[in-house]
């Protein structure tokens, strides 16, 4: 294979506003895999049930889960990490205390501290999910095990005072504004890229990475060339060595024709 491109899912993949890929983006996909290798890096794990059928329509070649805390290729897991259970428990007394919304996904069920903040964090991201709430108390306290987190609520106000509680935590925000992939210090999306082109050998120099939010920045920094889409957040079109056009204007195929990894036929 040529080299391998690394593909954020919402914003950049998937219109959420619309809740569809663009066919160009769909076709630019099928075009790629006839020289390079397809991967997802997202915050999302894409195994879990709101997911699925995304990661089935993309059907990547591997998969980067929440920041690179779980790497899959195909049925076969390439690595993971998981969150200490007394880390959760600190963070749930906290959540509670200072009344700041934390959770996560797994499979069909919702484990969030404050399940209305989270709904009203939806509907500020995407049209309305039909969650199934289930106790934050079950991840301390059950067999459950999961790899990171997310926040729901206002970032500009909470970043300050979730990151003097907890150093060892980073805070990747939304576009929104209103939520945040919560992961340990030292995992990212870069360093996820970096596990893949490990496994393949393949040279970073070979590997391109589409984002449009703040979780984006570092892969799109790591990768031998990272491209920030039209409606990527201004700091990522500032690091990036090309602008395509936004999600819903074909952006992703344009892209693709312009660095020379696909023909070119549609647009």
């Amino acid at each position: 294979m040529k080299g391998i491109v690394f593909f954020d899912l919402d914003g950049t993949l998937l219109d959420n506003t619309r809740g569809i890929i663009p066919e160009s983006t769909l076709q630019a996909l099928d075009e790629l895999r006839k020289g390079y290798i397809v991967a997802l890096s997202t915050g999302r794990d894409m195994d879990s049930h709101y997911s699925v059928k995304w990661k089935k329509l993309v059907a990547p070649d591997v998969i980067i889960h929440m920041n690179g805390t779980k790497i899959t290729i195909g049925d076969r897991l390439l690595f993971e990490h998981y969150m200490d259970k007394k880390l959760l428990s600190r963070i749930y007394d906290f959540s509670l205390e200072a009344d700041i919304c934390f959770g996560t996904t797994i499979l069909d069920r919702d484990y969030y501290t404050i399940p209305e903040k989270k709904t009203r964090a939806d509907l500020a991201f995407t049209r309305e999910i039909k969650r199934n709430y289930r106790p934050f108390s079950e991840l301390i306290d059950g067999d459950v095990r999961i790899h990171a987190l997310s926040y729901a609520g206002d970032l500009a106000k909470d970043k300050p005072v979730i990151e003097e509680a907890f150093p060892e935590l980073e805070l990747l925000g939304f576009d929104s504004g209103a939520g945040a992939d919560v992961v340990e210090k030292g995992f990212s999306k870069a360093e996820g890229l970096r596990r893949v082109c490990e496994h393949y050998g393949i040279d970073r120099s070979h590997t391109y990475a589409f984002g449009d939010s703040q979780n984006d920045l570092m892969i799109i920094k790591e990768a031998g060339v990272g491209v920030a889409m039209g409606n990527a957040v201004p700091e990522l079109k500032e690091r990036a060595d090309l602008v395509t056009d936004p999600i819903w204007d074909d952006g992703i195929y344009k892209a693709c024709v312009r660095l020379g990894l696909i023909g070119g036929s549609n647009t």
